[in-house]
């Protein structure tokens, strides 16, 4: 069903029993208005799409070919693909994405009531710019995947060090002609394969740890008090956006930056700078439950239609594609 929505050229050619390649080849030069596109001169650099603007949109950067990014705007009113884009920018630069936004009209521009994006300063800066009287909203699952990698940094640096231990150990029995024997826990892992199989119940909170699950919990923070109580921040920081008011939540994630300045984590120090640092922006999360996976589903959409075509080799002809389908 997505590849009937998403690549119809495949379809239609199955459907008729010739090569995909062929037909696309022949909706390239002879069906199409490919030739005549009014954007194509400078497709590869930008293209806009003003009658879209909407409310309320999504800012988020996705690669199109070559590991090369490319900045998209999209709107979240409508549902279907049609009349999503806004925008499409070559890059992520704060400069390069201003010039092409302010090509749009001031009128049209004013009328944008609220953005949601990730914690990257450009796109605040361009929203900032572009879209004066918009509410910046930086996106909930950023934010806590943010927290989430801190929690997993200090589980691999215990890793590490479990494996450089072991190694040492190693060394050591082998300078005494005597075989190594790893110790083993009360499940029968060593210390570095018990973080190595503990990476997934960490995103999980207790209720849904399985029994396997529970008991490597419990051998894990016995070993690493540490690890339990970054654990345990991170629970109280996901739990946060259950708030129902922004003053509730202002209040609670203040009191969980205190608590991770007494804990003295270093990993959670960051994070919690970083969150400072986008303070405002992530307390406007609370006003409407805003937030940007509108832009990771519309992007999930784009990285299926660029598989379907097993690539991008002639960018210019994909974006004429992407502005019939989604524009």
């Amino acid at each position: 069903m997505v590849e009937t929505q998403l690549d119809p050229i495949s379809t239609i050619a199955r459907y008729h029993k010739v090569s995909p390649e062929k037909l696309r080849r022949s909706y390239k030069k002879r069906l199409s208005d490919f030739k005549q596109w009014e954007q194509k001169s400078h497709c590869e650099d930008y293209l806009i799409y003003p009658e879209n603007i909407t409310e309320q949109l999504a800012i988020d950067e996705v690669s199109l070919s070559k590991g090369e990014l490319y900045t998209f705007i999209t709107s979240k009113k409508h549902k279907t693909n049609q009349r999503k884009l806004v925008a499409v920018i070559n890059g992520t630069e704060a400069k390069t994405m201003i010039d092409v936004v302010n090509k749009i009209s001031e009128l049209k521009r004013n009328t944008v009531k609220e953005v949601s994006m990730d914690m990257a300063r450009n796109m605040e800066l361009t929203i900032k710019t572009c879209f004066p009287n918009a509410t910046r909203v930086t996106d909930r699952f950023h934010v806590s995947k943010l927290v989430i990698e801190a929690l997993q940094h200090l589980r691999v640096k215990y890793r590490w060090q479990a494996i450089d231990e072991e190694n040492q150990a190693i060394k050591t029995a082998k300078e005494k002609k005597e075989k190594y024997h790893p110790i083993l826990l009360e499940n029968g892992d060593t210390l570095k394969e018990l973080l190595a199989r503990t990476r997934y119940l960490l995103y999980k909170t207790p209720n849904d740890w399985t029994l396997n699950q529970a008991t490597r919990a419990a051998l894990l923070f016995k070993q690493y008090p540490v690890l339990e109580q970054a654990y345990k921040l991170s629970l109280e920081f996901r739990a946060i956006y259950e708030c129902t008011t922004k003053s509730i939540a202002s209040t609670r994630m203040t009191q969980w930056i205190e608590k991770v300045k007494a804990s003295k984590i270093n990993e959670f120090n960051t994070v919690a700078n970083s969150i400072y640092y986008h303070w405002d922006n992530i307390l406007n999360f609370f006003d409407n439950r805003s937030t940007n996976a509108h832009a990771e589903s519309y992007n999930a959409k784009l990285k299926l239609f660029r598989a379907n075509l097993r690539g991008v080799k002639d960018v210019k002809f994909f974006l004429f594609r992407l502005e019939k389908i989604f524009a």
